[in-house]
């Protein structure tokens, strides 16, 4: 049985690579750590097996033939191949030199004949030689480590080298490594640690950091080389080795049992893929996708220790525990200016809950023109199905339609004035409760469109005449809203149903086949993995694609995550938007351009004066503006101002995704994370639903005209 993803989906990639770069002691000498030259070879480098040769050959043959996106070996492809493959092995370029750059550079063309022929032999030579640049690498931080640190230097470092050009020679590269090593242990020093246990956790790091090459395995390499490959065609497509292959299909989900997370292994680093609906990291509101685990203690008072480095195996268990049982994090969010320190979170482990990832309803009340209006509020985490409780017919079976469906009766006698359906961070899910949800709020009619790679269009319809709720209604969505949310979403601003509002989604409109190679080589005596590959995209009914662009909303507030950072087209190779003839359906005369052009100009009005609004806007355009600086200070003192701007301009954020610990409540009460334990208090003030509130309200008052 094939498994189709429309959901986004984790990689599973592995590469080592250096932490955020950092500066300390002056260059030790050792500029002659690293020849000019190319490495020789020696017996333990690592070599591909002949079932590899033809797993290289069977994955070119099934993505250039079956791949949504029509590809054609040639040298334009295998140079995008090639960087993909220098990236991946040495992606912040710290380990390799210039020389050995260009010494590789007669590759860069030839891969796409070595695909077909069955030729790894470039992919394993590059990466023998970066495991010998590791090595050196590695004398050198033990070489610097032995000496403490000092930071009274006027020295800043660039975090960001994705841009920069690879180190001509040794004297280069070490002082590159010197500030990389001073600035994780200024991180250190601002955290409170003392110069002995900065020296000892550093050392640890670098530890595990060898430790995880020298288990790296020809399979790993080979997965390596394969994804640098199929990442060229999209984002989704993605070779996993056997054992990679078995992880993936034991759903990544249940890896951080206890605290409800996916992660992944990131060069040296653990990062978070999803957040699942329902546990402690979800409730928190404190853990969020591409967030990355740099360190884990247990209970109030274990000592942290450092995972950085550590393979996802490993991790899990330090994070996994008994239920009940306290864990702390150490995370790096993805967010983060690049001065900010990592934040610590403390958490308390639990069983998932099932009933606690399902949609929920709350009534609020808004105040607008001086009229009160009360609007029901669903908010739903992920489209959900039981499909085997659908299958036996059961009886309200466990689904996002009929819980909705059921909240929004109740909302309908609780004599709501409107109702908000809040898709703000929803992955998405089922595409079956994509199309019913959506025929809720219509009469039946079309809701999206697939098509194959043949060219091939599908229809998926509402097929039920009824409809649960035809008042005004509102869709909040963010740039983390994906795929299934996205339909929806698209299907009712098509229709001209209800008003979107919030930021653009984020752009995911392909659908994914996971295969097994063994049944490609079924002579094969081991498992040779598995390929996920994007084999559909998804139409709007209109024509227009959600891939790339995702949903626009008709009014758009203020955000502090940019398209070019966040979202599929932040994706060099994300398939494009485009767009196919449009469907036959029957849009809602409630909802016209005259009524839209209205509110967005009495939302445009409210940007304008009203205090909260205009705070946060600036906040975010502020926040946006201090990203872009990679620079920080080595500097101890101005390091420590560069840090506490930065946590002041972030707060913004926790604002857009309705965390506000430091905010204002309901009644206009300053809260703080100290009242947390304080179970009276009311929820920090929503700026985001209360806006969209205001909006559903002028809408309200527009029909009513």
């Amino acid at each position: 049985m094939k498994k189709y993803f429309v959901t986004l989906l984790p990689v599973l990639i592995l590469s080592i690579q250096p932490d955020s770069p950092t500066s300390g002691a002056h260059q030790t000498g050792l500029s002659s750590v690293v020849s000019a030259s190319l490495p020789a070879a020696a017996d333990d480098d690592l070599k591909p097996t002949m079932s590899q040769e033809k797993v290289e050959q069977l994955v070119a043959k099934l993505l250039t033939t079956y791949h949504y996106r029509k590809v054609r070996l040639n040298d334009s492809l295998s140079s995008k191949v090639w960087d993909n493959y220098l990236e991946q092995v040495d992606r912040n370029k710290t380990y390799l030199l210039a020389s050995d750059i260009a010494a590789f550079d007669k590759y860069r063309t030839q891969v796409d004949d070595a695909l077909v022929n069955g030729d790894l032999s470039a992919g394993y030579e590059l990466y023998n030689v970066f495991r010998k640049r590791y090595q050196e690498r590695s004398g050198y931080v033990q070489e610097v480590l032995k000496k403490p640190f000092t930071f009274t230097e006027d020295e800043t470092l660039n975090t960001n080298r994705e841009k920069a050009p690879w180190a001509k020679d040794a004297a280069e590269l070490n002082e590159i490594w010197r500030k990389m090593l001073k600035n994780q242990a200024l991180e250190l020093k601002l955290a409170g640690q003392k110069d002995s246990a900065i020296t000892a956790t550093l050392t640890q790091r670098y530890k595990n950091l060898d430790k995880a090459v020298s288990r790296v395995r020809s399979d790993d390499v080979f997965q390596m080389y394969m994804n640098s490959f199929a990442e060229t065609l999209d984002p989704h497509t993605n070779y996993f080795n056997p054992t990679n292959a078995d992880r993936f299909n034991q759903e990544m989900s249940q890896s951080l049992e206890g605290i409800g997370a996916m992660l992944q292994e990131d060069g040296e680093f653990i990062k978070i893929t999803s957040v699942l609906p329902g546990g402690p990291a979800f409730k928190s509101k404190q853990l969020a996708a591409n967030d990355k685990i740099v360190g884990v203690a247990q209970g109030d008072n274990g000592p942290m220790v450092s995972i950085i480095g550590y393979r996802v195996d490993d991790a899990v268990k330090l994070i996994k525990g008994p239920k009940a049982s306290i864990v702390r994090l150490q995370v790096r969010s993805v967010d983060a200016l690049a001065s900010a320190p990592p934040k610590e979170i403390r958490m308390v482990r639990e069983k998932i809950k099932l009933e606690e990832q399902r949609a929920k309803k709350e009534v609020i009340e808004i105040t607008e023109n001086g009229k009160p209006y009360k609007l029901g509020v669903i908010n739903i985490p992920m489209f959900y199905r039981d499909f085997e409780g659908a299958r036996k017919r059961e009886e309200n079976f466990s689904s996002t339609t009929n819980d909705v469906k059921k909240f929004v009766d109740e909302l309908k006698g609780e004599k709501v004035d409107g109702i908000v359906i809040d898709l703000r961070n929803n992955g998405g899910g089922s595409l079956t409760e994509a199309i019913n949800l959506t025929g809720l709020f219509i009469p039946k009619g079309p809701v999206v469109q697939v098509r194959e790679q043949t060219g091939e269009t599908e229809v998926y319809s509402d097929q039920d005449p009824s409809v649960t709720y035809d008042g005004p209604m509102a869709v909040l969505v963010n740039r983390f809203s994906a795929s299934a949310s996205e339909i929806f979403a698209a299907a009712i601003q098509d229709y001209k149903r209800g008003i979107i509002v919030g930021g653009q989604t984020f752009g995911k409109g392909t659908v994914q086949t996971l295969i097994d190679l063994n049944q490609w080589l079924p002579k094969e005596p081991e498992k040779v993995g598995q390929v996920k590959m994007t084999i559909q995209k998804f139409y709007r009914i209109n024509g227009s694609s959600t891939q790339h662009k995702g949903v626009t909303p008709d009014i758009e507030l203020p955000s502090g995550y940019s398209a070019e950072e966040y979202g599929e087209s932040s994706q060099p190779s994300a398939l494009p938007w485009d767009q196919i003839a449009s469907t036959q359906f029957d849009m809602s005369t409630t909802l016209n351009d005259k009524i839209l052009s209205r509110l967005r100009n009495s939302f445009e009005s409210r940007l304008k004066s009203d205090v909260e609004l205009k705070k946060l806007s600036q906040e975010l355009a502020d926040f946006k503006k201090a990203k872009e600086n990679t620079v920080v200070s080595l500097q101890e003192t101005k390091r420590r101002k560069e840090r506490d701007e930065a946590e002041k301009k972030r707060a913004a954020l926790k604002k857009e995704s309705a965390e506000d610990p430091d905010g204002i409540d309901e009644t206009g009460t300053p809260t703080t994370a100290a009242n947390d334990k304080d179970k009276t208090k009311k929820k920090p003030k929503d700026l985001y639903l209360t806006e969209t509130g205001r909006i559903l309200a002028d809408y309200i008052i527009a029909v009513n005209k």
